[in-house]
């Protein structure tokens, strides 16, 4: 008996004119109550518009790169991180210029803006007076109680979140335990001085010390908890490192609010946030794509097809399932191809230089190589 005889596999035959495939139904399973995630009960924090923890959806976060005293240059920036699906945005705060500049950003900008303060608790002070949504502390600069407790008072004042920061920088050391002793040091004064809204953050370069960090801190504290790896260091090994930590803690039910932290561009840090957030299923940004890694049987351009029909799908205003996303799946060869396909909401099995278009599991149509991406756009915009 040969591999095509098994009901594991399917054909695919091509001919000049019709397509005939042979291929058992398989439902894919949904993923069961058991497996679904379920999220820490924390309290729930407004920042801005922007509900975090409690229940409320995971918000992604990113950070200017432009100098904040330059509003232009920083309103732009802002203006593509929130086209990129950027919901919380932090400043950094060097001076008094940069926190005058706040109050002029914030008119121009609709995303909440966060103000990062370190040494000078002046500056926090300046932030929240321009409107800031919120601040964060550093622990290890800003040690003070005289200096605390003027940047609560002007908080609650103003009735607005602070961030205790932790990174392995200012915790004096990046052990787990360190980075825990640092923020509960911190939060004991804030609390202490009857301010609540706290959002904690214990990030490490290493992966699993800041794991461990998030693990501890979860069990003794229900403040909102946000994640990233601080310096995960250039796109390739970041987007692996923060991936892993983050994605690992998501998985516990960690995590109120991210941020995937590259030495590249911010843009970079959203679309990796959300990809993680959709591969968990913890939210859904539009279409997935369902694709081969290609093999010796491939044989059309897949690698260049699937990069179409990404580059396409940025412009396409998909109407979202409330219960799942759409899939398209694009597969390159005859098998796994039309097994995978037939499960998605449309998909092409490729032969060779051209494919069956698949919609809802029925084939309806062959369509060729170059086609590919204009074909599935089209019909994807009808569904």
């Amino acid at each position: 008996m040969s591999l095509w005889d098994t009901p594991l596999f399917c054909k695919l035959a091509i001919t000049t004119g019709t397509f005939k495939v042979e291929c058992p139904k398989v439902t894919r399973p949904h993923m069961s109550q058991d497996a679904m995630i379920k999220r820490r009960r924390t309290r729930q924090i407004k920042v801005g518009g922007v509900r975090i923890g409690g229940g409320a959806p995971i918000s992604i976060q990113s950070m200017t790169t432009s100098r904040t005293s330059d509003v232009a240059a920083s309103v732009a920036e802002i203006r593509k991180l929130e086209s990129a699906g950027c919901e919380i945005v932090r400043v950094a705060i060097r001076d008094s210029r940069d926190a005058s500049a706040v109050k002029a950003i914030k008119s121009k900008v609709k995303i909440p803006v966060v103000c990062d303060i370190h040494f000078d608790h002046n500056l926090a002070l300046a932030c929240i007076n321009a409107g800031a949504d919120k601040i964060r502390l550093n622990p290890g600069n800003i040690r003070k109680r005289e200096d605390v407790a003027a940047v609560i008072k002007a908080a609650k004042r103003a009735r607005i979140p602070i961030r205790v920061g932790v990174n392995s920088g200012s915790a004096g050391g990046s052990t787990p335990n360190a980075l825990v002793r640092a923020a509960n040091r911190y939060i004991k004064i804030i609390e202490e001085l009857d301010f609540r809204d706290i959002i904690v953050s214990l990030k490490a370069s290493d992966v699993l010390s800041t794991v461990e960090a998030y693990k501890k801190m979860s069990v003794l504290c229900d403040y909102p908890l946000h994640l990233g790896v601080t310096a995960a260091g250039p796109y390739d090994s970041g987007i692996v490192k923060s991936s892993i930590g983050i994605g690992s803690l998501l998985m516990e039910g960690i995590g109120d609010t991210i941020r995937v932290s590259l030495t590249a561009d911010p843009v970079e840090e959203v679309r990796a946030a959300r990809r993680i957030l959709s591969a968990l299923d913890l939210r859904s940004f539009g279409p997935e794509i369902i694709s081969c890694p290609t093999c010796g049987r491939c044989q059309v351009d897949l690698v260049k097809i699937v990069a179409d029909v990404e580059r396409k799908l940025s412009t396409v205003n998909c109407q979202l399932s409330t219960k799942r996303p759409l899939t398209i799946a694009i597969m390159g060869c005859e098998v796994n191809g039309p097994g995978e396909v037939e499960e998605a909401d449309i998909g092409i099995a490729a032969g060779k230089g051209s494919g069956a278009l698949f919609i809802k599991g029925r084939i309806v149509r062959r369509v060729k190589e170059k086609d590919f991406a204009k074909e599935l756009i089209k019909e994807l915009k009808k569904i």
